[in-house]
């Protein structure tokens, strides 16, 4: 016995025309393969819409990939340079306390 599964549908969007198809091994999903007059232009596991539609027709340009550089590579230093000058940070404000709250006194107890 095998399982039951959805048919095959067909409508349009405007000027496009999309075709459902049962996706092999599913009982209830579709592929939508989007056409323009014929020629299939995309397709998608969910109902597209005229948005989707065009954006398949004609997707937005993309900027062309740049090889990757590394441009600051911290690691050791070379040879000769000065020592590095570690910046101090500024002290943590201080609040003033309550006057009915005091700090408890060290003791030599551990």
């Amino acid at each position: 016995m095998s399982i039951p599964t959805i048919e095959a549908r067909r409508f349009t969007i405007g000027k496009y025309e999309v075709r459902a198809k049962p996706i092999p091994h599913s009982a209830h999903m579709l592929r939508y393969t989007v056409f323009v007059a014929g020629n299939p232009i995309g397709s998608m596991a969910s109902v597209p819409n005229e948005s989707d539609c065009r954006f398949l027709e004609n997707p937005p340009p993309t900027p062309a990939l740049v090889q990757f550089k590394y441009t600051s590579r911290p690691g050791r230093p070379k040879k000769g340079a000065p020592p590095r000058v570690a910046l101090d940070a500024p002290p943590a404000p201080r609040e003033e306390l309550p006057h009915d709250m005091a700090f408890p006194q060290p003791t030599d107890e551990r």
